[in-house]
């Protein structure tokens, strides 16, 4: 048997038993686990001898499993041994945050999370984290903007507005801004500014790794109270913003099944076709952002409407054909 399908079996038998007020039989284990009692009995034995604090009691002729837990033990923090544990497992989910306070104070609750928790229990965790790897993924690295944060957070707590220089990267060129800033916002690895922008007379988004300087002054502003950042940010496929555009995109067999299994915006409707291909609908922000998105799909994406949008893919497709003509 393979040792990561006895880890998960280990790991569901723990679950089931902290889940559990009374305790449960090995037959009941086996029945949730649909495997046999002699295999529960063993897993059981493997665990008492990593040191879980595993116990038995008799009661009307069967023998009943239990663990203790943290409604059993007094444990520094308000969360269930459950939730330490899982805690504890996604610390690798939380390494795109590194460079960060946010990703400091996690390591410390990590730390405190791991203090708290039985030996047996790390021990364990650690060994059942050898069998799911995560798997790489380009980030950005925030070492060197910890002290702009703060300074974002000082100035949205305060209410007081901001200055800043902040480079274009599709001008290529730095503007002077002064922004009264409403929050930070973290989508796809980076963390925006979203803000009122005074030079341009509108609410902007400003990627915080692309702002230059910034400077909190004494103005100072009052925040709509009905603000809502997921509102202000739905409509967008990403980050872009713009006027709102309905799109329609067909794609084909070899992708339809890719397209099916995520949300890929709020706003979507999938329409399946004869042919296994599926139409993706959605309204959305501006073309600039979809456009690409419909390229990182090839020849498997088509464009039905609207006409400048297929008119713009169209036209980066054309350009890139023409880096590769000798």
């Amino acid at each position: 048997m393979a040792r990561g399908d006895q880890l998960s079996r280990q790991w569901k038998i723990i679950q089931s038993l902290i889940a559990s007020a009374r305790g449960k039989p090995a037959g009941e284990l086996a029945g949730d686990l649909d495997c046999h009692s002699r295999t529960i009995y063993r897993d059981l034995e493997a665990l008492q001898q990593a040191g879980f604090p595993l116990f038995t009691e008799q009661k009307g002729g069967k023998t009943y499993w239990s663990i203790l837990d943290a409604g059993k033990h007094q444990m520094p923090l308000p969360l269930s041994l459950t939730e330490l544990m899982a805690l504890y497992f996604s610390r690798d989910m939380l390494q795109v945050l590194r460079g960060t306070v946010i990703h400091e104070s996690l390591e410390t609750l990590l730390e405190k999370v791991r203090a708290t928790l039985p030996p047996a229990y790390t021990q364990y965790l650690d060994a059942l984290g050898q069998t799911v790897e995560i798997g790489f993924k380009a980030y950005k690295p925030y070492d060197g903007i910890e002290a702009r944060l703060d300074q974002v957070r000082s100035a949205i707590r305060e209410q007081r507005c901001v200055d800043i220089d902040y480079f274009s990267m599709s001008r290529g060129v730095a503007t002077h801004r002064r922004v009264a800033p409403y929050r930070l916002w973290f989508h796809q690895d980076t963390f925006y500014l979203i803000g009122f922008c005074h030079l341009r007379q509108a609410v902007r988004l400003f990627a915080l790794d692309r702002v230059e300087r910034l400077e909190l002054v004494a103005e100072t502003f009052q925040a709509p109270s009905d603000f809502d950042a997921n509102a202000f940010m739905q409509a967008s496929f990403g980050v872009f913003q713009g006027e709102a555009v309905r799109v329609r995109i067909r794609f084909d067999s070899t992708a339809a099944g890719y397209i099916r299994e995520k949300i890929w915006h709020p706003t979507q409707e999938l329409t399946d076709e004869a042919d296994d291909s599926v139409i993706f609908g959605a309204e959305v922000a501006g073309i600039d952002e979809i456009k690409y998105w419909v390229l990182k799909w090839g020849a498997a994406a088509t464009v039905l409407s609207p006409d400048r949008l297929r008119l713009a893919v169209a036209e980066e497709i054309r350009a890139m054909a023409g880096n590769y003509c000798s």
